[in-house]
């Protein structure tokens, strides 16, 4: 009988069984047959390892982080939108716990865990986040944007458009892409955690002083993140660099200003009470025709933004698993599918999170070589359990932690990656335009813009093109860039640098 028709069950080994622990890791990927939609059982189709932990812990701290980002920013700008809404940091914990419960156990432990494992899990859309302020003052409505934004999500799974468009962009420009978001990310993290820094004011120390502690805690993280590089144990970078933050700006004298305030308990699980009145919840109340409306091209943009987000994440894993291990990588389908559904679940059910593939946990997961049932399992229990107790999510969204646990889990792996994949001129071509239209621009309308002057032999590797057809030259590219802009054009994404104000 050949491998092909042997169970998991039947070819696994165990560990002692081979020279390394990354040898048996690597086994364990080759011969694992996840099941699609169908019942998946530890032991008869996948095993939990210790480090299944790693990628748990990391996305839990970036979870953490993301909902609580998003939940302040609706706060923040539906508070300036509307006359009668006065929300505020407690509100937003309040929603962010809600997206932590529900959701995690429906979407992280039963769908990406038990139903189908090639699901990556379904986490933040990180790059909406800096939009949220615009989406609230634009009169759209969470729930609204929500439902739209599933409609969109599933029709483009359901017509195979996000595995079609991660086959149509080309290595160079996905590794463009890759080294703008990395290099740009990092910057951003290293800015917020020196204003941190220097924000930070004690009763004995003048305010403006401690900016060192910034600079040490980023110093100690680089030496420790280029270390466990060395011993190729780089998947343990969030939980450990994290830790270490957290211990370094605590022994510098910065933990007066870590405080504990989330207390133990259950949000409100009702989802009448945050949606059938404008005096409780969001105190929005339903939406009407108005509010989707203003949502739509805020839907659109955030489903357009999909499929370079998910094609990082696929490449992560085909970069890090060995070959012949195409069962376990993230189906793009699915994984679209999986987040059209949670995205209407998880906000009918009160949140407000904007989902997308999740990276926090896909990234040091595939550094880790795991696949995804075990971890998801996992992330998905301490989530609900943090979601309970409370107060770590005070720890968690402390800058010395969240910010180096996006640093070294997201953004530094994320430029490692795009330079790996840019290793000839005419990927370097492509790379370089890419990079060069997203600072011009935004990240998304530079990966269109790219794919189709790459995909014609305008840029890059002129025999690839030779090989597409008309519609995967002109039509597909054409109109992804077509259906971008006007969505940034109407919502107003290049008034900001240009001027162009917003169509609606």
């Amino acid at each position: 009988m050949s491998s092909e028709e042997r169970s998991y069950q039947e070819l696994h080994r165990p560990a002692s069984d081979f020279s390394s622990r990354s040898d048996y890791l690597d086994h364990e990927l080759k011969i694992m047959k996840p099941r699609r939609f169908g019942l998946n059982l530890p032991g008869r189709d996948f095993r939990f390892e210790l480090e299944d932990l790693v990628p748990a812990l990391a996305g839990t701290i970036g979870i953490i982080a993301m909902y609580s980002a998003v939940m302040m920013s609706w706060a923040d700008g539906l508070t300036q939108a509307w006359d009668h809404i006065n929300l505020g940091k407690e509100f937003a914990i309040e929603v962010a716990r809600v997206e932590m419960l529900l959701p995690a156990l429906l979407f992280c432990v039963l769908a990406s865990g038990f139903i189908n494992p090639r699901a990556n899990l379904a986490g933040n859309h990180g790059p909406m986040i800096p939009l949220i302020g615009a989406i609230a003052l634009a009169g759209a409505h969470p729930l609204a944007l929500a439902i739209l934004l599933g409609v969109f999500g599933l029709l483009l799974s359901y017509f195979k458009g996000g595995s079609k468009l991660v086959n149509l962009t080309s290595e160079g420009t996905a590794g463009g892409l890759l080294i703008f978001l990395g290099f740009t990310g990092t910057m951003s993290q290293i800015g917020s955690i020196q204003t941190w820094a220097t924000g930070l004011q004690s009763a004995d120390i003048a305010a403006g002083s401690m900016g060192y502690v910034g600079l040490i805690v980023l110093a100690v993280n680089i030496v420790l993140y280029a270390y466990l590089a060395r011993i190729n144990k780089r998947w343990l970078a969030i939980p450990a660099c994290a830790i270490t933050g957290l211990l370094v700006a605590l022994v510098l004298g910065a933990g007066f200003d870590l405080k504990f305030e989330t207390e133990m308990g259950l949000p409100n699980l009702n989802p009448v009470y945050w949606w059938g009145s404008t005096e409780e919840g969001w105190m929005l109340g339903l939406p009407t025709m108005q509010h989707f409306i203003a949502s739509l091209p805020f839907a659109i943009l955030a489903v357009a933004m999909w499929s370079p987000d998910f094609l990082g994440h696929r490449i992560f894993q085909e970069l890090n698993y060995p070959r012949g291990t195409d069962k376990v990588l993230m189906d793009v389908d699915d994984t679209m599918t999986m987040c059209s559904i949670r995205q209407m679940v998880g906000t009918a059910l009160g949140g407000g999170n904007i989902t997308s593939s999740w990276g926090t946990y896909m990234i040091p997961a595939a550094i880790a070589k795991r696949p995804i049932p075990g971890g998801a399992i996992i992330l998905g229990l301490l989530v609900m359990f943090i979601a309970i107790l409370g107060f770590p999510m005070d720890v968690a969204v402390w800058p010395p932690v969240m910010r180096v646990a996006l640093l070294v889990g997201v953004f530094l792996p994320l430029l490692e990656a795009g330079v790996q994949m840019v290793k000839e001129t005419k990927d370097s071509q492509s790379a370089g335009i890419c990079i060069f239209a997203a600072a011009v621009v935004n990240p998304v309308l530079a990966w269109a813009l790219t794919m189709l002057l790459d995909n014609n032999g305008l840029i890059g590797d002129k025999e690839r093109a030779s090989k597409l057809s008309f519609a995967d030259k002109i039509i597909i590219p054409g109109g992804v860039l077509v259906v971008c802009l006007i969505a940034m054009l109407a919502v107003g994404m290049l008034e900001g640098k240009y001027g162009i104000p917003a169509l609606l």
